[in-house]
């Protein structure tokens, strides 16, 4: 891997090559579906969040068309993936999103998942020690059944109790440090739960309610999934990652995935002598073969209404993509709205409010919006509403 920058490319053009690849230049056939997916996943956290991201890149999007592909064909998988947050992505590419982003060391796991270590290390265990103990009983308690994190993780910690030590059961059934009136035990076996579905033990099943309901993956799916090595799977995932959000940097490819700067070594280093270093923010990485993509990319045209936590917006150089005095407006740790973009640029935010059968969309836009926008926004609107259950729709444009 050369160590020059090869060359220095514009915001605009890094702009265009991830709005590209991301799919949001034009929207593509039903058909393309799982192809949109599996580019990088699709968070669904707020639940409904992956509908309305797939909304915005293929056409003719319905929510029973979604229903199919997961509780049907089960093309379509959700689980725990990246930053420990519930991803839908297909089937198909389950060890990338699985195998792919579990940490190969123990060090790294209690990284990925602060807390763990500290709380196996008061009962002298080990993560992975904890882990298997997990594994070995959850056959048992979600066998023939669907469960909610709260009674999975009830009956898991009763099964796994009587494998400790009388000391260590004393410890495992007193309370954690996690949620009121939690043992700690209770604590561990939640964290363990994340674990193994990264391991491909358990999965989401179908939402039914207010509650994601947890399965065995093989019960699930009526069979194995693809088995991929896993250094294999880490390679192929940031090769997706780079496709989508290069140009870009070992931090800011170990932000997005959840774990340190320092644990990214087992991801980025075996792909060395495929990255080439641009100018762009600094030092960034891109995929060599997508170096021509990177400079000859269309223009963005046209309106798109993402929801929180698109794909798209969960970059990491959120410079690049927005001035970085609406970044409070956009990215909120707590009720984080969706983002309006317009011909390829973020002018505004959106948020809905379903009362009955009609939605209210309120718009707050960082400057005047222009008329046909405007147009391009309530037709998009209306189309949110049909996905929403709603007959109809109502656009409020408030700005700043």
């Amino acid at each position: 891997m050369a160590g020059k920058v090869s060359t220095t490319v514009s915001t605009d053009e890094v702009i265009g090559f991830r709005l590209n690849a991301h799919h949001l230049m034009h929207r593509v056939a039903s058909g393309q579906l799982l192809t949109v997916a599996g580019r990088c996943g699709l968070q669904n956290s707020p639940p409904g969040s992956a509908l309305l991201a797939l909304h915005a890149r293929v056409r003719d999007v319905t929510e029973e068309l979604m229903h199919t592909a997961v509780a049907d064909d089960k093309s379509l998988l959700q689980t725990w993936s990246m930053r420990g947050a519930p991803f839908l992505f297909p089937t198909r590419d389950t060890p990338l999103f699985t195998t792919g982003v579990l940490p190969p060391t123990e060090t790294a796991l209690g990284h990925f998942l602060p807390g763990l270590a500290q709380a196996t290390a008061k009962l002298t265990l080990s993560i992975d020690q904890a882990v298997e103990m997990c594994g070995a009983e959850i056959g048992s308690v979600l066998s023939g059944r669907q469960l909610a994190i709260t009674e999975l993780g009830e009956e898991l910690a009763a099964r796994v109790g009587p494998r400790l030590t009388p000391s260590q059961r004393v410890v495992w059934e007193g309370e954690g440090p996690f949620a009121p009136r939690q043992s700690l035990g209770e604590g561990i076996v939640h964290f363990c739960i994340r674990v193994l579905t990264l391991q491909q033990v358990v999965c989401f099943a179908a939402r039914g309610g207010n509650k994601a309901q947890f399965v065995l993956v093989e019960e699930w799916l009526g069979q194995q999934v693809p088995d991929l090595a896993p250094g294999t799977a880490r390679a192929e995932l940031l090769r997706r990652y780079l496709r989508c959000y290069g140009p870009s940097t070992r931090a800011d490819f170990a932000a997005w995935m959840g774990v340190n700067a320092g644990d990214i070594g087992p991801w980025w280093d075996p792909l060395q002598d495929e990255l080439t270093p641009v100018g762009h923010a600094g030092r960034s990485w891109i995929l060599t073969e997508d170096l021509d993509a990177l400079t000859t990319a269309p223009r963005p045209e046209g309106v798109r209404m993402l929801p929180p936590r698109d794909p798209y917006t969960q970059l990491r150089d959120r410079e690049t993509i927005l001035d970085k005095k609406h970044h409070q407006q956009v990215w909120r740790s707590v009720g984080e709205p969706g983002a309006i973009l317009a011909d390829g640029r973020i002018v505004g935010t959106w948020r809905p409010r379903k009362s009955g059968r009609k939605l209210t969309i309120t718009i707050e836009s960082f400057d005047t919006l222009r008329t046909s926008d405007k147009k391009l926004l309530h037709h998009e609107a209306t189309q949110i509403a049909t996905l929403r259950g709603a007959s109809s729709a109502d656009v409020v444009f408030e700005a700043r």
